[in-house]
């Protein structure tokens, strides 16, 4: 599904590299800029170009081209994959998500909602990897619907740059648009707890009140697709089991969590679970590890000394006498 925050990357043959962010999100590239003039990198070697599609799609497709490196959907994804494969070029795909928050009957509900605003809706629900389905014991279900409600419930929606704000806006308003469509059909297959719409008194700005739906099924529309937006949808499992069946029944696969009193058990879990990165209690990326997804989520490693080699040749010399 499109995503309003995406960024192509293209190293070129000497060494350099073009970076071509998205229309949305230009103004971030200017710090990045500033902080390599601050570092002494020589002028061209990190060139920032601030276009629309047509000019990614452009130097995907150039000649001179070593690599390409691109976050965004599994759409525009598949789409640099065919043209890179056509030119036997390598390329890197950190895409799309609906990854899994498997919370287990031995959980400490209050270490589950300190964690999960980080783990399932990071910039207001605009990250990749948020964990966004929600499995719940069968067991405790009730339960873990309420305690997540009151913690969307908490939140108060502002001005991203106020300090006491815990979520923001939506990008544009043709991705709130989206959103709300994602909600309105949830409304149909599922039971809307809290949210679903625009909060009051926030009229400059583009807000989407975090959503949450229960009674939900996994093959629903809302549990298959990225909504890329505050919006939870919470399904129930009967066992450990189940709960991986569940979690593996996506096209996705690049973030996740388990959460449990008992951490051999939630490792146990977590290793059984079909996806690039997962956490438990908890979900953070490090930059020292690799970071990347499995299935329609992407292909190749970021972070970590694992990333280097994608960028690199191996070239062997053999010497004979």
């Amino acid at each position: 599904m499109a995503k309003p925050l995406l960024t192509a990357v293209a190293t070129l043959p000497t060494d350099a590299l073009v970076i071509k962010p998205s229309p949305g999100t230009v103004l971030d590239s200017y710090v990045m800029a500033d902080a390599a003039q601050e570092a002494g990198l020589p002028p061209g070697v990190i060139n920032w170009v601030a276009a629309d599609r047509a000019v990614g799609a452009y130097l995907v497709a150039h000649p001179s081209v070593d690599k390409v490196a691109f976050t965004g959907s599994t759409t525009a994804g598949r789409a640099i994959a065919k043209v890179c494969g056509e030119m036997l070029r390598p390329v890197t795909l950190e895409l799309g998500g609906k990854s899994a928050a498997v919370i287990l009957d031995d959980a400490n509900l209050d270490v589950v909602v300190q964690g999960l605003p980080m783990a399932s809706l990071l910039n207001n629900g605009q990250a990749c990897y948020n964990g966004t389905r929600i499995l719940a014991p069968a067991s405790r279900y009730k339960e873990v619907v309420d305690a997540i409600a009151a913690m969307v419930n908490g939140f108060k929606l502002g001005d991203p740059l106020n300090r006491s704000t815990t979520m923001g806006p939506m990008a544009t308003s043709a991705h709130r648009d989206r959103v709300e469509s994602y909600i309105a059909k949830g409304k149909t297959e599922a039971r809307l707890v809290t949210g679903g719409g625009r909060p009051k008194g926030l009229d400059k700005g583009w807000f989407v009140e975090p959503t949450v739906f229960a009674d939900v099924d996994n093959m629903a529309v809302i549990a298959q697709e990225e909504i890329f937006g505050p919006v939870l949808s919470i399904i129930s499992y009967k066992d450990d089991a189940d709960a991986v069946r569940i979690a593996n029944q996506s096209a996705f696969g690049l973030g996740g969590s388990v959460w449990s009193s008992d951490s051999e058990r939630a490792k146990t879990l977590a290793r059984k679970v079909q996806t690039g990165t997962i956490g438990i209690n908890g979900y953070m990326p490090s930059v020292g590890s690799p970071f990347g997804g499995i299935k329609a989520s992407g292909l190749g490693r970021e972070f970590s000394p694992e990333a280097i080699g994608s960028y690199q040749q191996l070239k062997s010399i053999y010497v004979m006498g």
